[in-house]
């Protein structure tokens, strides 16, 4: 997976979460299918340029705006920032974050 293309899907997720969008809901206004959208989120697939001028229209961005992902260049990695990054993560999400440190840290 290309590190933009996962950025992109968490870009995308940050948007949909601060309008206080779920998936289904979004994907409903995309005219998309929940589970595409949501391999969109974890960078395992890539939007048509059609998809991703509805996805910024339906979360009122600009299509700029799903790929500043400058603020995460700048976030501190910290036990702390990891931490805080991982809340709300699903049992799944932590298994696999785990997954990743256990083998990074081999």
């Amino acid at each position: 997976m290309s590190t933009r293309i996962m950025l992109l899907g968490i870009r995308i997720k940050e948007l949909r979460k601060r309008v206080g969008l779920s998936q289904d809901q979004l994907a409903e206004k995309v005219g998309i299918e929940s589970k595409y959208l949501s391999r969109i989120e974890v960078g395992k697939r890539y939007p048509s340029l059609d998809a991703l001028e509805r996805i910024a229209d339906s979360l009122e961005v600009e299509m700029k705006e799903l790929f500043d992902f400058a603020h995460h260049d700048n976030e501190s990695i910290t036990p702390l920032g990891i931490e805080e990054a991982l809340v709300g993560a699903s049992n799944e999400e932590l298994r696999l974050v785990f997954k990743l440190i256990k083998a990074v840290r081999k």
